[in-house]
């Protein structure tokens, strides 16, 4: 049973009816996959968003902390972790098509015994993750007999962002930095080639982190680095651990800083680092909602 891979080059040849394999091209099965199963979870945002519900999935447990949206429903099974899945669950659950990324290309001979293994990457180094991911999306709408929808999703992520965009006019335009914390003494910086960085760019932001960040996040970087940055609005992206909370609150530099100091760091609600359009519209959602509070503190 031969993988499927697909790149940002290779999708507009899947969604026109081919696949690029990694091996001799073939045209795209005759039947459609049914009975999905998602290891990445881009991709598990991405099938949700057309309303197809999968059969199992990767920690679903987590998935509904940190990601949220789209909502998995319970029927779902859950097949344990993304970097070792339990494959008696995977099996049991009888997948026709197994959806994962290239973050997990060590796995793929073992999922291939299971079920036909389609790749579909959206974080590529050297490519724009934002437009790979509404490829993603068309290809997976072509795949999966849900074209309408896979459009419909494309275009109401790129209009609400628009909108949002448009929300944001008369709010000081500050360089915004968005970035997770790994400790209390270091954090990653989500650059202009990330989802996140991406998404502040389309909202008309600023990005603060003006180095690229390997298609990610930069990591790991001292806190003292943010001393670079003093006229940067901050937006804090979860999870954090509580002893980061309690020990930024002890922290004379952390408390220095003059981002700290004129109250413009924010703490948004959880967003995938790695997601596709569900999650793109999710994080510009926030930081708005973030950067509209912070305006309004401002004036308070």
């Amino acid at each position: 049973m031969g993988p499927l891979t697909v790149t940002r080059r290779h999708a507009l040849a899947l969604a026109a009816g081919l696949v690029s394999l990694s091996r001799p091209a073939r045209a795209v099965p005759p039947v459609r996959p049914r009975r999905i199963a998602a290891i990445d979870w881009a991709a598990l945002e991405t099938v949700l968003a057309l309303g197809v519900v999968p059969v199992a999935a990767t920690e679903l447990i987590q998935f509904r902390k940190t990601v949220v949206e789209p909502a998995v429903p319970d029927r779902v099974i859950d097949i344990g972790l993304r970097g070792t899945p339990n494959y008696e669950a995977l099996t049991l659950a009888e997948p026709d098509l197994i959806l994962t990324s290239n973050y997990y290309e060590v796995q793929r001979r073992n999922l291939e015994r299971v079920a036909e293994t389609l790749s579909l990457s959206v974080y590529q180094p050297g490519l724009r993750p934002y437009p790979v991911a509404e490829e993603v999306t068309l290809t997976l709408g072509r795949l999966l007999g849900r074209e309408a929808e896979a459009r419909a999703v494309v275009a109401a992520t790129g209009a609400g962002i628009a909108r949002l965009r448009d929300g944001l006019r008369g709010v000081a335009r500050r360089p915004v930095l968005a970035i997770n914390f790994g400790d209390a003494r270091h954090f990653r910086a989500f650059g202009g080639d990330s989802m996140f960085g991406e998404v502040l760019r389309r909202l008309g932001i600023e990005n603060a982190w003006a180095t690229e960040s390997s298609y990610s996040a930069a990591a790991p970087l001292g806190i003292e680095a943010l001393a670079r940055l003093p006229d940067a609005a901050l937006i804090v992206v979860p999870p954090i651990p509580v002893a980061v909370t309690r020990a930024l609150a002890d922290s004379a530099l952390w408390q220095a800083l003059p981002t700290v100091r004129e109250k413009r760091v924010s703490t948004i609600g959880p967003v995938n680092h790695f997601g596709a359009l569900p999650a793109a519209l999710r994080f510009a959602r926030l930081v708005s909602a973030a950067l509209l509070r912070q305006e309004g503190r401002r004036h308070g």
